[in-house]
C-alpha cells in the first residue's frame, strides 16, 4: 500500500469519528432537554451507524457515516409535578441520554481518532525519510 492511500484511509476515519463526537456532544448538551408542555415529546438521543465503502480509486475499504438515526428506547420518567411538562401524575419524561453510555463512545472514538492520527503521522514520516534519502 502506497503511502497516499494509508493518508486517504485515515483521513477517512477521522472523518467519521468527528461526526461520531459531534452526535455524541449534542446527546451530552440535550441530556436535560425536556418537553415544554404535557404530552410533547423530550430530546430523543442520536446514535450513528458506520459502513465500509469499496473506494475504487483507492482499490480499498474506506469508512463512512452510514446514517445517524434515533434511540428508540423509552423515555425514562421523572417525578416533578411542578415542571410544565408533567403529565396528570406529576411524571415529566426526560431524554434517553445515559451520560455514562455516551462518555464511554466518546472515549472509545477518541481513541480511534487518535489511532488514525498515528497512522497519518508515520505515514508521514515515512515519506519525509524517503525524501530525504533521495537528497
Amino acid at each position: 500500500m502506497d503511502i497516499d492511500k494509508a493518508l486517504t484511509i485515515s483521513a477517512r476515519g477521522m472523518q467519521a469519528q468527528t461526526t461520531r463526537l459531534r452526535v455524541i456532544a449534542e446527546n451530552l448538551a440535550n441530556q436535560d432537554t425536556t418537553g415544554s408542555a404535557p404530552g410533547t415529546q423530550p430530546y430523543r438521543r442520536k446514535t450513528i451507524t458506520f459502513a465500509n465503502q469499496m473506494d475504487k480509486s483507492l482499490g480499498a475499504d474506506t469508512v463512512k457515516v452510514k446514517k445517524v438515526g434515533q434511540d428508540m428506547t423509552d423515555f425514562p420518567l421523572r417525578y416533578d409535578p411542578g415542571h410544565p411538562a408533567a403529565d396528570a401524575r406529576g411524571y415529566v419524561r426526560t431524554p434517553n441520554v445515559n451520560s455514562f453510555v455516551e462518555v464511554m463512545d466518546m472515549r472509545e472514538a477518541e481513541r480511534s481518532y487518535s489511532a488514525n492520527l498515528n497512522t497519518m503521522q508515520v505515514s508521514r514520516s515515512m515519506l519525509t525519510r524517503t525524501i530525504e534519502m533521495l537528497k
